[in-house]
């Protein structure tokens, strides 16, 4: 691994660090902030973010404003970028040149159809091999909880809900909860998995909690009303599905907030 960036940053610091990662088969980056406590080497709590369309890990880490909060409760936080990336154009890595589809939108899942599922392991990196790369190099301990934006949202659902006992919380973000429901998500899910829905239904939240009975862990999720991408979202079926099979939710409507860094630095307290 090699650290690109790191900035003192509320008693902590905030790095940027890339290698070669065996999922994706290609370079990734992912920031980390360690807390004051994580620099003295005392093990630390992760909290592991995902974030959404177009994003890298630099959105997160220059915006949202977690620093400040992780240092308060004594957290590492781990961003990864959100899909596999090419600079150079000699890796093979598949891309469209629509925003909501290839490099930038992984969708944290592992892609089975051509041309994408030699690199778009998302769900893998994710989920495996960024957690054992964080506890192997950093003072972490073994409790981790996972939340996230958008697509990111998507992903930290899916992710807690597909690793039952991994995860102490899990949170979001106006996050794509239906995807096999909405426009954003049949696309990509299409691309990367086919045209089964069967097969979606692995990587839609609100499927995916009809199966969810080995672990109850409860659901928050943070949705803006002035939201112009709400049609995508539809937290409203996430909560009909919790609701139809008994699994605890909290859904709080926020009123006037809308889909930006500005609504998610608002809630990252919390």
């Amino acid at each position: 691994m090699q650290r690109i960036e790191q900035h003192a940053s509320f008693g902590g610091r905030q790095e940027v660090w890339q290698h070669a990662s065996r999922s994706t088969g290609t370079p990734m980056k992912f920031g980390i902030y360690l807390p004051e406590a994580a620099l003295r080497g005392q093990k630390c709590p992760v909290l592991y973010w995902l974030s959404g369309l177009t994003c890298t890990e630099q959105n997160f880490i220059t915006k949202a404003g977690a620093q400040q909060h992780a240092a308060q409760h004594g957290l590492i936080v781990v961003a990864p970028d959100t899909s596999p990336r090419d600079p150079k154009g000699d890796l093979g890595v598949a891309d469209d040149d629509a925003y909501d589809l290839g490099q930038g939108a992984g969708f944290y899942v592992n892609a089975t159809q051509e041309p994408w599922a030699a690199h778009y392991r998302m769900q893998d990196y994710v989920a495996d091999e960024l957690p054992a790369l964080v506890e192997q190099h950093f003072p972490a301990a073994s409790e981790r909880s996972i939340f996230g934006h958008s697509m990111g949202g998507h992903g930290a659902l899916i992710t807690a809900l597909r690793h039952p006992g991994r995860y102490r919380s899990v949170s979001a973000l106006a996050p794509i909860a239906a995807p096999a429901q909405v426009p954003w998500g049949q696309k990509a899910l299409t691309a990367y998995l086919g045209d089964d829905p069967k097969a979606w239904a692995e990587w839609d939240a609100a499927a995916l909690i009809a199966q969810a009975r080995s672990e109850r862990l409860s659901l928050l999720i943070d949705q803006g009303e002035a939201d112009e991408f709400l049609p995508q979202l539809r937290p409203d079926l996430l909560q009909a599905a919790c609701a139809q099979v008994g699994h605890p939710i909290t859904l709080r409507m926020q009123p006037g907030y809308d889909h930006s860094y500005y609504f998610i630095a608002s809630f990252m307290g919390e």
